[in-house]
This record gives C-alpha cells, structure tokens and sequence, in this order.
C-alpha cells in the first residue's frame, strides 16, 4: 500500500470560478492571471480582474439565452484567454463544461454531445464547421457561440462571442454551489472502449492543489510560471495545470500551436520564461528528437511534470541533461487524476516507478476480490474511496460506474505492484498484459527497453494470439530519422530486450510503422494495433 495523510478538504460549499478568479480579483484585481502568446508573436497579459470582468459578462449572455444551472456546455477551443473565460462562466452559473477536444472530427462531437444531451458549445471558426455537420442529430443543442466570427452574426442558432457580450453588464454573483455538485463532464480517452463521461464535483480542484505541489516541487513559488503543450480539453491539461495554478495565484501561458515543434516549445520557455511545465509524455519524446541541448542556459525550468505514460529510465536521464531538472511522474486517469507522484523535491523519486501516494490518498495493488496483495504481487492497481479527485459517477452509464468498484476501492483498469519502499511500478493496461506460455508479461517494461534503443523513436507491444503461448510480444516502432527496417535490425532489438530484460518477454515479431495510432492526448492507442495484430 502507498498512502499520505490528508492535505486538504473541501466545505461543504465550493465553487471552482470563485476559487480560480473571483477572490483573487477581489483582492488582488491587477495580479496577472494568463499570459497569451499570440499568432502574430506579441504577447498579452490579462488580469485576474480582466478574467473576471469576461467571465461574468459570458455568464449574463448565458442565463439570458436560458442556458443555467445543471445544464450541459461544450467548451471546444484551444489554449486562449477565451477558454479560460468559458469555463469560468460555466461554473459560475451552476452549469457543466465538457471540455471537447479541437481536434475531434464531426463524429467525435457528436457522440459526446449527444450522450450529455449538450444544450449549447462555445467555439471557434474550425470547431463550428464540425459541429454544422452534425447539428441535426443533436435535438438537445440550441445555439454555439463563436469566438473569432469574421462580423457579428446572430441567427439564433450560431452567436458571435464578442458581439453577445459586448453590453452585457460585467456584474454577476457566482451560484453559491456545494463542493459536491457538478461542475464538469470529462471524457475518457477511449483507449480501451467507447468513451465515457467522467462526472466530476467542484471539489476536485481541490483535491488538485496537493498533488500539484509535490509533483512540481513545492508548487507555487515566487516567480512561477505554468505551460503545458496540453490541450486543456485534456483532464492533465485542464486539472494538472489551468485550475489549480489560477486558484494559486500562478499565471498560466496560453499558447496556440497547430502541429508540435520541438524548437519552438524550447524558444517559448525561454521567451516567457517558464518555469514549470506539464509535458505529456509523447512530447517529450519528441523534443528528445530534436537533441537539443539546453546549454545555452537560457531556460529557467523549475520543475518538470509528466504523466499518462510510463517515461522510462532514458527520458529521465535525458531531462536532466537538457533542462538541468529530473522529470517528476505522477499517475491518474480521467475518472481520479493526481494520486500518485514522485517528488525529486523530497527525495521520491525511482526509475521504473510512477511514485508514491500523494497526501490525502491511499492508493493500493489489490486482486479481483479487491484483497490487498504484497509487496511485488502484480494486480489491479486501485483507489481508496472516498477521495476528492473521484468522479461522482459516469454520465448515464450506473453499469459502468458499479463495474469501475469493488467495495470502497476504485480499480483504475491498470495492472501494477508496490515494492518494498511504498513505490507503485505500472505494468500496463488489464486489457494489455500478455499471457504467454504462462507468463503474465506487462508491455511497459519492454517498450521502455526498447526506447533506450538509440534506432526506436516510438514503440508499442501488444500480445499477438498463438496456437500454442496463448499469445506471443509483438512490438511495433517507428524508427528515429537515421535508421532503416532491416533484417538485421530487428535481430538487433530483439537481442537488445533479451539482454537487458529477459528470454521469456522479447518481442518475438517486430513491425515497423510509419506513424504509432495516438489518441488526441497522444496516448498509444493498443486496440487498434491488436486488431492489425489479430
């Protein structure tokens, strides 16, 4: 078992917009809340008291368009002053934000939209042609507003942000909400299934602030600055990142990227001087790729973050080498994000292990009975309940609630063990351990071996059916830019596994791929690469 003694606790009443924006506005109106780095490169700062001033002019348009309390509000933008403001307007009225990813297509919107019953989405110009698509399939949704409308438009249906607020009064008192009311529908990631739609409670920014603290080395400090590459539709970049540090006081850095590019996320943390990032793992992947150095000494890194894959001992050792700081891995899933941390602040820190509890949450390794197991025994890694980073329930779904516990422990559907020291090691998804002549053979490990190949640039292992193993490790890479498929390669990697691993977990196929099927968080999405397989 890994367990912390409780850090925080929610009142009974709580609302996430006057935790983020309004007391600070009140008390501090001139603090700077965003830094925007625009499209044009100049840079905007906007105030907790500017913040507060938009959000309350969105929530009046909202209540006036008879959208209120309980009712359901796409937010699909990128990082922008105006995400920011949306969700803020949302809390404050009492409805819920469903974070919805920009990159969604057509069908993607609609499953969410309509499984909520979405009665309106804020957006942009891109997101609007998507939801026009599929607009007739939604009887819930009865207007969007639109962000960067090139002339103010309003048809009753399709609303320009800007021109909607521009008379509306900046006054507005936010709903006096409990702590575990609804605020937010997050979907999963639907790596293993449909997605579905994670209820949360105001009080989960809460249950936030301690894991962002030992994850980000004693967070907040003076002269901190938050980013994330992350879209915050994201349960990380939303939780792990926006919320909580605008609850503390720490401005955030709202960038727009179309495509990821390693040089300029390293001239951004430079410019804006960011001290404190959240980098998904894919991403730092991908800056590695680029070799850049860092010995220019120009970036001011603090502390590093990661989750939503396991790193592996090269990407650590390269963290340090480049941005002068060890990558902190913390672990959660969109249903209980931020249970588990590593904290290079207090010395909790281990390669191969995604940490240890934060405070206030006892996270354990239990069997399908939910009986706690011993040190090095593989199972399900699971959730004390109650906590305040659990969800309320899915959205519609009782069976799959009832199915995500046993007794009081939430099973996370992730396979692991905790060592001797209190250290939880993941192993893999349920759905993604292999069974091989009798072993039970997690795909983490193997992957993260071959990561340290210096010709593997990303890699997936999945179980391949077999007459006689049950299943065999089938590993599919892509290659870094300097190395071809050959023969001779892959006998190179399969060596390389068998000799820092072991005989029995080696990848007895090896597939060479163009490009690894990512979801929108840029997780590794198995089942598609099962199916190829099988």
């Amino acid at each position: 078992m890994s367990k912390s003694e409780p850090l925080i606790a929610a009142g009974e009443y709580f609302n996430i917009a006057e935790g983020v924006c309004d007391r600070w506005a009140a008390s501090e109106a001139a603090r700077i809340a965003l830094i925007q780095k625009n499209a044009d490169g100049s840079v905007s700062r906007v105030s907790y008291g500017e913040l507060q001033a938009r959000a309350n002019k969105l929530a009046n348009a909202l209540v006036e368009r008879g959208v209120g309390c309980g009712a359901r509000i796409g937010i699909m933008l990128p990082q922008c002053v105006e995400a920011a403001v949306a969700h803020i307007a949302i809390y404050k009225i009492g409805a819920i934000a469903v974070p919805l990813f920009g990159l969604f297509g057509p069908d993607a919107i609609k499953y969410r939209a309509f499984d909520c019953e979405m009665a309106a989405i804020l957006t942009d110009r891109n997101g609007i042609a998507k939801v026009e698509v599929v607009w007739n399939d939604l009887p819930a949704l009865r207007f969007c507003m639109v962000t960067n409308l090139a002339e103010a438009v309003d048809d009753g249906r399709v609303l320009s942000m800007a021109a909607v607020c521009e008379k509306k009064s900046d006054q507005f008192t936010s709903l006096k909400t409990k702590a575990d009311d609804p605020a937010l529908i997050i979907y999963t990631s639907g790596t293993t299934g449909h997605p579905k739609g994670a209820l949360h409670a105001h009080r989960v920014l809460l249950g936030h602030l301690p894991g962002l603290r030992v994850s980000h080395n004693n967070f907040p400090q003076e002269g901190d600055i938050m980013w994330t590459p992350a879209d915050w539709a994201w349960i990380g970049g939303l939780l792990d990142v926006l919320l909580p540090s605008l609850y503390l006081g720490v401005p955030v850095v709202a960038h727009r990227a179309d495509k990821f590019e390693a040089e300029k996320v390293f001239s951004l943390i430079e410019e804006l001087n960011i001290r404190n990032i959240f980098f998904p793992p894919t991403a730092l992947k991908l800056l590695r790729q680029a070799e850049h150095s860092g010995e220019s000494g120009r970036m001011k890194v603090r502390s590093i973050a990661s989750g939503g894959e396991s790193l592996g001992k090269e990407l650590l050792d390269w963290g340090v080498r480049c941005f002068g700081v060890l990558i902190n891995e913390f672990y959660g899933q969109t249903e209980c994000n931020l249970v588990l941390s590593s904290s290079s602040s207090e010395g909790i820190h281990r390669p191969g292990a995604i940490g240890k509890a934060v405070p206030g949450f006892t996270v354990s390794v239990v069997s399908n009975l939910g009986q706690e197991l011993g040190a090095g025994e593989a199972g399900h890694i699971a959730i004390q309940t109650p906590n305040p980073n659990q969800m309320l329930r899915y959205w519609n779904n009782p069976q799959a609630t009832s199915e995500k516990y046993i007794g009081s422990w939430l099973i996370t559907g992730d396979q692991g063990y905790v060592d001797d020291d209190g250290y939880v090691h993941f192993l893999g998804r349920d759905d993604d351990v292999i069974t091989s002549a009798g072993y039970r053979i997690g795909p983490t490990p193997i992957e993260d071996c071959l990561l340290r190949h210096p010709a593997v640039e990303l890699a997936a292992v999945i179980g391949k059916k077999h007459p006689v193993r049950t299943e065999i490790v089938k590993a599919y890479i892509v290659l870094s830019k300097d190395y071809s498929p050959c023969e001779a390669l892959v006998e190179d990697l399969k060596q390389h596994v068998r000799q820092h691993l072991s005989a029995h977990e080696y990848p007895r196929e090896i597939e060479f791929l163009e490009s690894m099927p990512l979801t929108a968080t840029g997780k590794i999405v198995r089942r598609e690469l099962r199916a190829r397989a099988n």
